[in-house]
């Protein structure tokens, strides 16, 4: 059975919306099949998506998938995907929606509700966190797909070679890079790789920082975000870590730690098997992977991240979409995706699941990581809330000199302004 798989740029996606609006009805075409057609991003993976669709063609024979892939950027996806919404582009039936999307989707009348579908005993077997994340005003807009959350991958080897274990604090953390640079005496070896870039990524990178000060994201002029983010700017950026990190995404962070120029790596699941890849990376075998540094007294925070499917409020397919979106979440398919692709099931079971744990040991130990990870501020408005928190901490990281009280009071602000602006709009 024939499977169209693309690459769509904005001004594909507005043509293929175009032309397909128009003809776009709820009956089978001449085939006998309904095509249902998923927006997705760009996978790492193309051949276990290829797989994963050959096995549902096989199983549906009714049911017609035409994946139309996106960016791989969360951020370029979304402008995509609701780009289209907005339009109310009827060609589009389901689409896979990053952990901090839903409540945006949901207020818009843009996802389709799934309450009647998705039963409370099925949603007992995924995370909480992953169920939270699909949650909005009492109702549930998408199945988890995948979970992740942020995870702390330590170089083994410097650390065993040192008598060192892996630090649970973050001023631990400094120490440690202090004691094995001097004792390396390699001035290429830098001690903390993360995702510092102004982007959807520092929001992450700055929740574990925050959260795990007991600062909350959205008052950022606390005392306890404060000193945590003068932490950043002060012990991290430039020091431990090279200033370049302030343009580090996902790849750029990965590409210093598994070419041996870090330490420490602050990153998500699927890093694991590209750091263990003897073909790609100069560390192999000498990684291990702990849960993320905290302040004293405070607790490990993990930035939830992850996806689910939803369903296009206007679908002219909704139960042909609902049959794939049950297949691609299924323990089946999420086992497919955790053996094949090292994407971390979003259902609790599959984590003493023994085909996923002999591809994935280290699930093992991920799983209580899994349970408490902390998700991002949650609301219809958190774009806006976003790019005011993206702007303020690369702003208040980035400068030596930089006067984060204020900066933060400001953003601060900026963000109390947004709430009583939907508030005021609000039936």
């Amino acid at each position: 059975m024939r499977v169209r798989i693309g690459i769509l740029g904005l001004a594909g996606i507005l043509a293929i919306a175009l032309g397909q609006m128009a003809g776009c009805g709820g009956s089978p075409d001449r085939t006998g099949q309904v095509t249902v057609r998923v927006a997705v991003w760009k996978a790492n993976n193309p051949d276990a998506w290829k797989e994963a669709l050959r096995i549902f063609h096989q199983s549906h024979p009714g049911i017609h998938v035409e994946l139309e892939i996106g960016p791989n950027s969360s951020t370029q996806l979304h402008d995509l995907i609701t780009q289209r919404l907005r339009n109310r582009d009827l060609s589009l039936d389901a689409f896979l929606m990053d952990v901090i999307w839903p409540p945006e989707f949901a207020a818009a009348g843009w996802a389709l509700a799934l309450d009647d579908r998705f039963s409370p005993e099925e949603r007992a077997g995924f995370f909480p966190g992953c169920i939270e994340a699909v949650t909005f005003d009492g109702s549930i807009y998408g199945i988890p797909f995948n979970t992740d959350s942020g995870l702390f991958f330590c170089r083994s080897d410097l650390l065993e070679g040192h008598g060192l274990r892996p630090p649970t604090t973050w001023p631990e953390m400094i120490r440690q890079i202090e004691i094995i640079r001097r004792a390396e005496e390699n001035p290429g070896l830098h001690g903390f790789s993360a995702q510092f870039k102004q982007y959807v990524g520092l929001i992450c990178n700055m929740l574990e920082f925050v959260r795990s000060n007991g600062g909350c994201m959205t008052s950022p002029a606390s005392p306890q975000a404060i000193e945590a983010v003068t932490f950043i700017r002060d012990k991290i950026i430039g020091t431990v870590a090279p200033r370049g990190v302030l343009t580090y995404e996902e790849q750029e962070s990965l590409d210093l730690f598994k070419s041996g120029g870090a330490i420490f790596l602050r990153s998500w699941p699927y890093a694991w098997k590209i750091l263990n890849d003897k073909q790609h990376s100069q560390i192999a075998g000498r990684v291990s992977i702990a849960r993320l540094p905290t302040f004293k007294d405070g607790m490990s925070a993990a930035a939830l991240g992850g996806w689910s499917f939803g369903i296009h409020s206007r679908s002219r397919h909704p139960e042909e979409a609902w049959a794939f979106i049950r297949f691609m979440t299924s323990p089946r398919m999420q086992c497919h995706f955790a053996r094949l692709a090292g994407k971390a099931p979003a259902r609790r079971a599959l984590y003493s699941d023994p085909d996923v744990l002999t591809s994935n040991p280290h699930f093992a130990e991920m799983l209580a990581v899994f349970e408490t990870a902390t998700p991002r501020p949650r609301s219809p408005i958190y774009p806006r809330i976003s790019h005011i928190l993206q702007r303020y901490f690369h702003e208040a990281i980035s400068n030596p000199k930089s006067d984060i009280v204020a900066l933060a009071r400001d953003a601060e602000r900026r963000i109390q302004d947004e709430i009583d602006m939907i508030q005021q709009t609000a039936p």
